[in-house]
């Protein structure tokens, strides 16, 4: 057993030295990649934010018909909207035929916030539609 961890040390010896060119490779490797995953991370967490910012929009929405299909006025329905969207959010309220409420909000999301002013908001929008209490208005 010794003899083999010998004879594998040797020849490990011997392609170093034939092959001076790849030490520190890995460490240029490391260097070239790390950017890389920092950048799929960072657009990973982007890819998040506007998710869950996509379904506090329908959260809203559909809390704002609930509201709506009670009867309440339009002034409570928007603060019923925009109590649970994003900050910014604007809800937009509208008859969606006979008897229906048609509730919708929408944001455009920074998901990095003012730290990359240079890339563009990311509009989302969530849309809910409620039948009025007692049938119609």
């Amino acid at each position: 057993m010794l003899h083999r961890l010998q004879f594998a040390g040797r020849i490990a010896r011997r392609a170093q030295r034939r092959c001076p060119r790849t030490r520190g490779s890995v460490t240029a490797e490391t260097a070239v990649l790390l950017p890389v995953l920092l950048i799929v991370l960072a657009a990973a967490i982007g890819v998040l934010a506007c998710v869950a910012a996509q379904l506090r929009c329908v959260d809203a929405a559909r809390a704002a018909a609930r509201v709506a299909a009670r009867g309440d006025t339009a002034a409570l329905v928007r603060t019923a909207g925009e109590r649970l969207a994003p900050p910014g959010a604007t809800v937009t309220l509208r008859s969606a035929g006979e008897g229906l409420v048609e509730v919708v909000v929408t944001a455009h999301v920074r998901p990095f916030g003012g730290a990359l002013d240079a890339l563009p908001a990311v509009p989302v929008s969530g849309r809910a539609v409620a039948a009025l209490e007692g049938g119609g208005p």
